[in-house]
């Protein structure tokens, strides 16, 4: 192995058990020794080693220098609207919000951040400028604050409801009615952490909707849907709570076959529109996105 490190066994450690006897030898938390056995970067006298073996007096232990971790430069976000106060910016798909638990690889705000945009701070050092989010695989317009006055305000507003937010969404079936509320609570499914349902003891959610086309070649709908709260999945969980799912939302129990026919890596699901009163300025700002080619491509295909 190149860059290795050598042990020699002493008698003091032989007859251990060699992730503990390891840790020992080089002063690192037996967890740490565990991955590096695990990732095949270990051996004893050449042979590969595993955790539980027991080396003995004068046995070499030979540990690899792990691969360096590279990580992917943030992509471009598109700034739609942008004064000193507030950005306006799509968020391409697969791509977090900021970074949090489990969260790896590059988020919006570190993509931000590069492209050389001030973010106002705010209560979490993790989340400077959002006042809102989108799933990761969802695409679509996203407001950002730059200043801390506009921070404070843009939170009153969505709190408030003060923010026209407009989805399009694809989803499963043709809902009837064409045009309806969903006003249900939505909770953590007690099943799946990370998913919601809803139930009882939830917080208050209302999404509206109205039909824009049927394809009947796929019985597939496009909705624009607004909403009226900002629950996590909240489109997704209350399409699917009607029995019109997603499509490609395979979380919430979208069809398979047809997410494979359209070709969908990921929910059907595109904030297309924001609309609100500049919070400083008061001048109207309305900004829209047309869909990103793959779920125009899935448009196009659902349509037959």
């Amino acid at each position: 192995m190149e860059d290795a490190t050598t042990r020699v066994v002493g008698a003091e450690h032989a007859g251990q058990r060699l992730d503990k006897a390891l840790a020992a030898l080089l002063g690192e938390s037996r967890a740490h020794v565990q991955r590096l056995i695990d990732a095949g970067l270990v051996t004893v006298d050449g042979e590969p080693a595993n955790k539980s073996m027991k080396p003995e007096t004068g046995q070499t232990i030979t540990i690899g220098t792990p691969a360096p971790v590279v990580v992917a430069p943030p992509p471009e976000v598109p700034v739609r609207w942008e004064d000193e106060h507030l950005a306006v910016v799509a968020k391409p798909a697969d791509l977090v919000v900021h970074a949090g638990a489990g969260v790896r690889g590059p988020t919006l705000v570190d993509a931000l951040l590069a492209q050389g945009m001030t973010l106002a701070p705010g209560e979490d050092p993790e989340r400077p400028g959002i006042v809102h989010r989108l799933d990761r695989g969802t695409s679509g317009l996203v407001v950002v604050a730059k200043t801390p006055e506009a921070m404070l305000a843009l939170k009153a507003m969505f709190r408030v409801h003060d923010v026209d937010r407009a989805y399009w969404a694809l989803v499963e079936g043709l809902p009837d009615p064409a045009e309806a509320s969903i006003d249900a609570p939505i909770v953590r499914s007690p099943r799946n952490r990370t998913t919601f349902t809803t139930g009882d003891g939830g917080r208050d959610a209302i999404t509206h909707y109205r039909v824009e086309t049927y394809h009947p070649v796929t019985d597939t709908t496009e909705l624009e849907v607004t909403l009226e709260t900002g629950r996590t999945h909240q489109v997704r969980v209350h399409m699917r709570a009607v029995g019109r799912p997603v499509a490609g939302d395979i979380a919430y129990a979208a069809n398979t076959v047809l997410s494979r026919r359209l070709r969908l890596e990921r929910q059907a699901l595109h904030a297309k529109r924001l609309s609100f009163a500049h919070p400083i300025t008061d001048e109207g700002v309305e900004v829209t996105e047309p869909l990103p080619d793959d779920l125009e491509l899935a448009r196009q295909r659902a349509a037959g």
